[in-house]
């Protein structure tokens, strides 16, 4: 039973929300404050977070900012619930690793539908990808480089498991857009190329000539299916 951790100061909120998950079977713990967020969530060791933006003592995003440079935490998905709606907002609270943003307000049975998405992405099957030197672990959400670890954000992890998973197929940015963000993101397809650029940075051996992510002009992006012995590991 997956536990999930709800940072949330509106009381009401708070106790709605409660209620909804618990009702589904999550297991839940939470907070009305955002000081103290981290540390319960090396207490509770929650299997995803729910965090507001605007907490009357903390700031969410720097939140979200700890848990994604903490060893121990940095795995937990977190979604963002926020009244903050602006494109830029949403692309910011991505980019720190955030897995989904929903904006107040909203459909409760949408809110338990996009927390159930979460879990679905990431069962992740017992297996890991590799071409040559890059290799991706999807059970303990590792990436290395000639043997180093990576550290990729949670977005950038799914990202890449994703065109690594298809090499040599062509996607445009609207199905990157699906396959990793989800039908429900609010986000502009010109999000996936700041997320390309920042993954490339992190993975490719010299990122202003891209070997393993390849633009297709005029289509999308493409993982390169002659990327050293690009193939799908089943362990054993």
């Amino acid at each position: 039973m997956q536990k999930i951790a709800l940072i949330e100061d509106d009381a009401d909120l708070f106790m709605l929300l409660k209620y909804n998950l618990e009702k589904e079977g999550f297991r839940f713990t939470g907070a009305q404050t955002g000081r103290g967020a981290v540390e319960l969530c090396r207490q509770e060791r929650p299997d995803l977070v729910v965090l507001d933006i605007m907490l009357p003592d903390a700031n969410g995003l720097e939140i979200c900012r700890n848990l994604r440079s903490d060893p121990e935490l940095s795995h937990i998905p977190v979604i963002f619930l926020t009244a903050c709606s602006s494109e830029t907002d949403r692309i910011v609270g991505l980019e720190l690793g955030a897995s989904d943003y929903i904006i107040k307000p909203f459909f409760v049975r949408e809110f338990v539908a996009r927390v159930k998405i979460q879990f679905r992405r990431n069962a992740k099957p017992s297996r890991w990808l590799q071409a040559g030197p890059l290799a991706l672990y999807p059970a303990t959400c590792r990436v290395t480089l000639n043997g180093e670890d990576l550290s990729l954000t949670a977005t950038e992890f799914r990202l890449l498991e994703f065109l690594m998973s298809s090499p040599g197929v062509v996607f445009s940015r609207e199905q990157l857009l699906d396959a990793v963000w989800g039908h429900s993101r609010n986000i502009s397809d010109r999000a996936v190329d700041v997320y390309i650029l920042r993954l490339r940075q992190k993975v490719e051996p010299d990122p202003a000539e891209p070997f393993f992510i390849r633009s297709v002009r005029g289509f999308g992006y493409s993982f390169n299916e002659h990327a050293g012995q690009s193939s799908l590991t089943v362990a054993s």
